[in-house]
């Protein structure tokens, strides 16, 4: 390192010496090898923009006038050969048609007897040719000499009897000389026009790869679907035999496919594969059937008509599904009211732009999806619309408790909203009381009428989870016999229904852990949001849905909000298919709370119980002895009866599980007297004695 030395003068001041700095020299920049510069030279020309846009365009016209040359070719050998038939025909066979491949056999036959008499006829035709020609050549010239005879006569002159004849040479011998002349230049420009007639084939058929194409036609976008493009996009899609019957098939490939129908903001076609095709190799290529559709692959949807070895296709407008829908008639109309029995929630739109209408009578619901995709306005939007029936009762718990369902304040009987243990004990007691409901209706007199009962969770995995014991070390979490909210979840979906008791579920991202699967099998109404996985898919909608092609694992997350996948009878779903896609209309927070006020202004008044009062706390056993009175022995439901009447906090939602939970082990366990489970009175109390005395020799 060298330094940059400054001289010092005698009148140079020695303290802005001491500042001067020190600088190093810069080293000598490296040369860059030539070898290093070419090569990026040659890069750059290679991949700048107008060098690839001049080796497509080369390709892209070299390509049409090869295959247009193919194209006319093939024309050529359809026009002189039954190879057409013979297409039509296997491709008729292929489907399944035997009728019309019959029916092109015969055709195919019609048309060889016609070659094979043009063939015999051509034996014939030079003898006839030869013989034609000299019969006509004598007749022109005795035509020629006659009309000669006429003229001389006229004239008045021998000569003009050979002049029509020699006017007539003359004639050819212009025509030979004319041909002579362009002759030569034909030969010569023939085959460029022979080339361009081929280039123009070529290009009407765009017959050149797809990276050759232009920008324009590369694109696709907004392109039609014709017969034409569903067929390549078949034929592209990686299945042999599938391209090996349209290879065969030919143009007549269309013939797999039914009339495409316009369908909302898309179309819809029935594709019926041939022999040897399953629909399960189309279903797991669905995003590049969507590509070689020249759509997103969230535009195509594949579904399970009930013909055999047939899929549907519904293929969107290009960006149509990222237009919004309308809003809700719960906002646009301010007199809609609900039915439980007989309406229908107007839900959203499904694919074809239709109203998505779904029925809730008696009808158990479960909705899942991942986080922040829309699964509690969807949910929330149903119990709005079910709202507007005043004989409708609400019990109300959010296990998030981010105010989603702060609204129903005075609309619902119960509403607990937190994520804590606590208010997972306080949710677990209000679908326990739902199962005290039920089975009070379901020992009332025949006939009675029961009003509709809605328990409803929010975030339920939040209960399946929780890892709480209750005094008895029951758990309230899990998918065991012991787990309290599982079981009191188990029980209304067995007998609920009958009276009109419904569980409302909504829950995150299910797995076997916080979903389990006798829970999610006992809904009636299934629907799912954007999910992370085939197996996520089928524990929210079940087997069933998916093999007939549902696919939520392939939503868009974030993008796809609020789009649901619907497996339920409540819904019109069309034939052959076991579920349907529906775009929920989006009620936000504070329009929700308008519409809820709506709700509140039909009823009489409801008292919203926040926090379930349990009461003090009590000996049960205690209070079965003091319930007997005199009465030797009682029916287990009167028992139940009289606990709830000493005390309705504790008691009041008492089940005969309850029962045996609490006389298990003492030796006054209900046993069976005529039929009929009774408690007896002496047991219960020795049961009561022996307690006591145990707990004041432990005492001692």
């Amino acid at each position: 390192m060298t330094e940059n030395v400054v001289p010092l003068h005698k009148h140079t001041d020695s303290a802005a010496v001491t500042r001067l700095t020190v600088v190093p020299d810069a080293p000598p920049a490296r040369p860059v090898p030539l070898w290093v510069r070419s090569g990026r030279a040659v890069k750059s020309a290679v991949t700048h923009e107008r060098t690839t846009a001049t080796v497509r365009a080369v390709a892209r016209h070299g390509l049409y006038t090869f295959n247009g040359g193919r194209i006319v070719a093939r024309r050529a050998w359809d026009g002189r050969t039954g190879a057409r038939y013979e297409r039509l025909l296997r491709a008729a066979e292929a489907a399944g048609n035997y009728e019309v491949a019959q029916e092109w056999e015969e055709r195919l036959q019609r048309f060889r007897d016609a070659r094979h008499r043009r063939r015999m006829d051509l034996l014939h035709s030079p003898v006839d040719a030869a013989k034609g020609l000299a019969v006509g050549a004598g007749m022109g010239i005795g035509v020629l000499v006659a009309l000669g005879i006429v003229l001389a006569i006229s004239t008045g002159q021998a000569g003009d009897v050979i002049t029509p004849l020699s006017a007539t040479i003359d004639f050819i011998a212009a025509l030979i000389r004319i041909v002579q002349v362009v002759w030569g230049p034909a030969v010569t420009i023939g085959p460029f026009l022979a080339l361009l007639a081929l280039w123009a084939v070529g290009r009407r058929q765009q017959a050149a790869p797809n990276w050759a194409l232009p920008a324009h036609v590369r694109s696709g976008e907004g392109e039609p679907i014709t017969p034409s493009i569903v067929v390549k996009a078949l034929r592209d899609l990686g299945v042999p035999a599938l391209a090996r019957a349209i290879k065969e098939m030919g143009d007549a490939g269309a013939s797999m496919l039914g009339p495409i129908r316009i369908a909302g903001c898309g179309v819809e076609v029935d594709v019926t594969l041939p022999s040897g095709v399953s629909t399960v190799e189309v279903q797991n290529r669905r995003r590049k059937l969507a590509e070689n559709l020249t759509r997103h692959e969230h535009e195509v949807f594949i579904t399970l008509p009930q013909a055999a070895r047939t899929v549907r296709l519904w293929i969107a407008d290009s960006g149509a599904l990222d237009e919004p829908i309308g809003p809700s008639p719960l906002v646009t109309d301010e007199t809609l009211t609900a039915d439980y029995a007989k309406g229908k929630a107007p839900w959203g739109q499904d694919l074809r732009g239709d109203a998505a209408a779904l029925s809730l009578y008696q009808r158990h619901l479960l909705i899942t999806g991942l986080s922040n995709q829309g699964k509690t306005a969807a949910l929330r939007a149903l119990a709005l619309w079910l709202a507007l029936d005043r004989t409708v009762e609400f019990r109300v718990a959010d296990l998030k408790g981010a105010g989603d369902w702060a609204m129903f304040d005075g609309l619902a009987t119960v509403l607990i909203q937190g994520p804590t243990d606590e208010h997972v004990v306080q949710a677990t007691e209000m679908v326990e009381g739902g199962v005290s409901e039920m089975e009070r209706r379901l020992t009332a007199p025949p006939g009675t009428a029961f009003p509709p009962l809605i328990v409803l969770v929010d975030e339920a995995q939040v209960a399946f989870m929780c890892p709480l014991l209750d005094a008895d070390k029951r758990p309230y979490g899990g998918s065991k016999a012991t787990s309290r909210y599982f079981m009191a979840a188990r029980k209304i979906h067995n007998q609920g229904r009958a009276v009109n008791v419904l569980l409302w579920q909504g829950t995150q991202d299910p797995t076997d852990q916080n979903l389990p699967k006798l829970v999610r099998e006992g809904a009636h109404t299934r629907a799912a949001l954007a999910l992370g996985t085939e197996s996520q898919a089928r524990m929210a909608l079940g087997d069933k849905a998916v093999d007939g092609g549902a696919a939520p694992n392939l939503l868009r997350p974030g993008l796809d909000k609020g789009t649901v996948v619907v497996a339920s009878d409540g819904i019109t779903i069309p034939a052959g298919q076991s579920s349907i896609t529906v775009r929920t209309h989006y009620i936000d927070t504070e329009t929700a709370t308008e519409v809820a006020e709506r709700a509140k202004r039909l009823r009489d008044g409801v008292t919203t119980l926040r926090v379930i009062d349990r009461g003090e706390e009590r000996d049960p056993l205690a209070d079965l002895a003091a319930v007997f009175g005199e009465t030797p022995r009682l029916v287990t439901q009167d028992v139940l009866k009289r606990l709830s009447a000493l005390n309705e906090n504790a008691y009041g939602r008492w089940t005969f599980a309850d029962l045996r939970r609490v006389l298990d082990g003492t030796g006054a366990e209900p046993y069976k007297s005529d039929g009929r489970m009774v408690v007896a009175r002496d047991r219960v109390t020795r049961a009561l004695a022996n307690r006591d005395a145990e707990g004041s020799a432990s005492a001692d």
